[in-house]
């Protein structure tokens, strides 16, 4: 039998999936590494760390499934975005990695938004300037570690340099390149108006390519690392949220997904890129050649429902159990509101001092009515980011959901009530690296394009349509939790300064 392979490589760690030329999963296997935070704020990774864990990860999905290397004919991968792994000529590591979600980068955002012209940068990479994205992060080494920074030859993301390792060939895959601010979305290529003006030089990033194009073979020496047969195609694989909406099926036209884990996203497949200034909301290359996805970020959406039975609840108790006491609260909490910015907020804030809230409390209200609260404010947010798909001209009936939040059948409708958005479930709910092994399917010959591929093997199997009652209620409290986050700023920003 025939298999495919793809690896994640996560912000804590790889996964290793096996898949049949079916479409079937015949095992998995985490390899976790350690993350570094050696001043506040800052999270760093060793590529090497990701390397070795990858291999560990190879060699163990091979033997718990009893596969031999020579069946698998085809390896992809997914990796965490913006991530930057710095290279010297040599091609070796200068320093660790600085991740996606760290945040030493405020001042070199400034200095970006002030050198370039606003309307020609965002007319390039088609996103606003955050610290999470890899250009600031290159201007940070520059200012304060020019030692490195005088030897770095190449920059590359995760899922790239561990690629690199697999089969000696260095280049960069389109939908992760998307992620940082420094190609020019629509052309596909690196940004000459955008790196030129920051003085940096575009001889530091590789070539670039499509996710199911094979960007090289499995070397001898890695053969004999990982129990993979030399000569093994390797895909450019990609970003982890392109490679979760192949995984999804979100590949054509009118189709969405929503991925409630520990943070939400909402996401839309466009054939073309469309521009919205209003709201931090991102627009990048899909896994689908030339194609975009439209996406939107809720930083605490499991995250608050983990933290409400941590420490507002009883932290014994199964979510199972929480979600029903919330089911017994009526929609709408009895009036009462949440906002879930625990974390600040991504999507459409930008903001990372907003604060969370409950908003409305009374000596009426029960811990039922709390939990629903959260749940619903999750919603609410979630919803903030479909409006901006929408104004983008983003016409889908329907969310394909993925990740454990969705697993409650009371949030799930909840979901679906306050967007007025049917969510389906998936036959497959395997993440990112799931849709990685598509792509090597692709690149493998098994499949003939990437939507062909990904509607395959991805079947939707429930629909829950929203709730008719319920979406009487929840179109009026999203107008007033609409006017929270405005009328609260000042008080948030000024309450951060206390904590």
């Amino acid at each position: 039998m025939a298999y495919l392979l793809g690896l994640d490589i996560g912000t804590s760690g790889v996964k290793a999936l096996l898949m049949t030329e079916a479409g079937e999963v015949a095992g998995s296997v985490t390899e976790e590494y350690p993350l570094y935070s050696p001043r506040p704020g800052w999270t760093e990774q060793e590529p090497e760390d990701m390397w070795q864990a990858s291999v560990r990860a190879v060699q163990g999905v091979l033997a718990k499934c009893g596969v031999s290397g020579s069946d698998v004919k085809g390896v992809g991968l997914s990796g965490q975005m913006h991530s930057s792994v710095f290279l010297d000529k040599d091609y070796q590591v200068i320093r660790r990695a600085v991740l996606w979600n760290d945040t030493r980068t405020s001042g070199q955002c400034q200095a970006i938004r002030d050198t370039l012209d606003p309307e020609m940068l965002f007319s390039e990479v088609c996103n606003p300037v955050l610290e999470g994205f890899t250009l600031p992060k290159v201007i940070w080494l520059r200012d304060n570690e020019p030692e490195s920074y005088e030897k770095l030859r190449w920059l590359v993301l995760p899922k790239d340099y561990v690629r690199f390792r697999l089969t000696g060939n260095l280049a960069m895959e389109v939908s992760d390149a998307a992620g940082m601010l420094m190609m020019n979305i629509r052309e596909q290529k690196w940004s000459l108006p955008v790196l030129e003006g920051l003085g940096i030089s575009s001889e530091i990033l590789p070539g670039i390519i499509q996710s199911s194009e094979v960007a090289g073979t499995i070397t001898a020496e890695v053969a004999e690392l990982t129990g993979l047969a030399e000569g093994t195609p390797v895909v450019g694989g990609g970003a982890d949220n392109a490679c979760g909406a192949v995984g999804s099926g979100v590949v054509k036209p009118g189709r969405g997904m929503i991925s409630l884990g520990t943070s939400g996203v909402v996401l839309a497949h466009l054939t073309e890129p469309r521009l919205v200034r209003a709201g931090t909301v991102h627009m990048f290359n899909s896994s689908v050649p030339d194609e975009f996805y439209m996406m939107g970020v809720v930083l605490a959406a499991g995250l608050s429902l983990s933290w409400f039975r941590e420490n507002m609840s009883d932290p014994s108790e199964s979510y199972d159990e929480i979600t029903k006491r919330a089911a017994a609260s009526p929609a709408g909490s009895r009036g009462l509101l949440f906002l879930p910015y625990l974390q600040g907020e991504r999507t459409p804030h930008g903001d990372g001092n907003a604060r969370g809230s409950f908003v409305g409390l009374s000596a009426a209200h029960n811990r039922g009515d709390l939990t629903r609260a959260v749940l619903e404010g999750v919603a609410f947010a979630m919803r903030d980011s479909v409006e901006l798909l929408r104004s983008a001209g983003w016409n889908g009936t329907a969310l394909r959901g993925i990740g454990g939040g969705l697993k409650s059948p009371l949030w799930k409708e909840i979901m679906a009530s306050v967007t007025g958005l049917a969510v389906q479930s998936l036959n497959i709910d395997e993440g990112p690296a799931f849709g990685a092994a598509i792509l090597a399917g692709v690149g493998a010959g098994i499949f003939a394009n990437v939507p062909d591929a990904s509607d395959a093997v991805v079947k939707v199997t429930d629909t829950v349509e929203p709730n008719e009652e319920w979406q009487k209620v929840y179109e009026e409290l999203y107008q007033i939790y609409r006017g929270l986050y405005p009328a609260l700023r000042n008080s948030f920003h000024s309450l951060v300064a206390l904590q």
